[in-house]
């Protein structure tokens, strides 16, 4: 029976799988920077031991975690494992930089983060509401600003620590929160009204006159287009502008009729600046605050400032609470 006892005690304890750390820093060097060369010259090691060190690893995990080519890229299981050591990475850096400001009468230091930002948020309410929780966590941020469809891939990439982006459903190990809705309106300044909508626009006038979009994955006009007319985009000729802020000086100086946040134009219209062409068509815009499960302090106090001004200026997202 003892030995019997001590048999079970020996086979139930096993010891537990860990990453090591030399592997997994190869790993993320080449996940990152996208290609097995360059994590080499960050590591001071040759691309033969880099290559050594991420198939160690893939052979301990059972798991193919990079695709090999130009550049390469991680695999499903690969983004799960980097975004992981991204995480804790920027835990271990911000936990340094609070302790180096500890009992020496000195200030924390920064903390670095990225944030992937729909271009209209940037150019109207997330600065002024960031700016104050910037200051006092002593964040130093990126700002990467893409279409609010796409902000979202950023994120599962594991290129940023959070996003805005205009998903609902979070992904594997992400929380999403609501910040609100931003109002988009179609507009034209009075000139062009008068030139190409003199009856009102219809759906000959709205194939004939140019539209100003932000870019090809821009899909809020082709949505009123169809919607409204029925057209497709690619029946109208379009002016691209990739800027939240140059598009509407577009729209405003009578370049092409556009979709822009309500925000931007802030009462332009009832002044007579511009021309609301289809107040009906005006499209509520949801935005959700993607973040890991799991994430620095520093961040995720970022991310309740922000939060509570986007409640304040923006629409409620339908079936939230205010």
């Amino acid at each position: 029976m003892i030995g019997q006892a001590e048999n079970f005690s020996i086979n139930a304890i096993r010891p537990a799988m860990h990453i090591d750390s030399k592997q997994s820093a190869a790993f993320l060097a080449v996940a990152e920077a996208g290609s097995f060369e360059q994590a080499a010259v960050a590591l001071h090691l040759t691309p033969s031991a880099v290559s050594l060190r991420v198939r160690a690893l893939e052979t301990q995990l059972g798991q193919a975690l990079l695709v090999r080519g130009r550049p390469c890229r991680a695999t499903r299981s690969g983004r799960q494992l980097m975004q992981h050591l991204q995480r804790a990475r920027a835990m271990e850096r911000e936990l340094l930089a609070d302790m180096a400001g500890d009992g020496n009468g000195e200030q924390r230091a920064f903390s670095a983060f990225s944030l992937a930002v729909n271009a209209d948020s940037l150019a109207t309410w997330l600065l002024p509401s960031l700016v104050p929780a910037l200051q006092r966590e002593r964040i130093a941020l990126e700002l990467l600003a893409d279409d609010q469809e796409h902000t979202h891939a950023l994120l599962e990439a594991g290129l940023v620590h959070a996003c805005i982006a205009s998903q609902a459903q979070a992904m594997r190990g992400c929380v999403a929160e609501p910040l609100g809705a931003m109002r988009y309106r179609l507009v034209c300044s009075p000139g062009f009204a008068s030139e190409w909508f003199p009856r009102g626009i219809s759906r000959a006038s709205a194939r004939q006159a140019p539209v100003v979009v932000f870019n090809r994955k821009d899909a809020l006009q082709a949505q009123v287009l169809r919607e409204a007319f029925g057209l497709q985009a690619s029946s109208c000729p379009c002016h691209f502008v990739p800027a939240s802020e140059p598009l509407l000086a577009a729209v405003r100086c009578g370049l092409g009729y556009g979709m822009v946040p309500e925000l931007q134009i802030q009462g332009a219209v009832e002044r007579g600046e511009l021309v609301d062409l289809l107040p009906s068509a005006a499209i509520d815009v949801a935005l959700y605050w993607h973040s890991w499960r799991q994430q620095p302090p520093r961040l995720e106090r970022l991310a309740r400032s922000a939060m509570q001004a986007a409640r304040r200026v923006l629409q409620p997202v339908p079936g939230t609470v205010p």
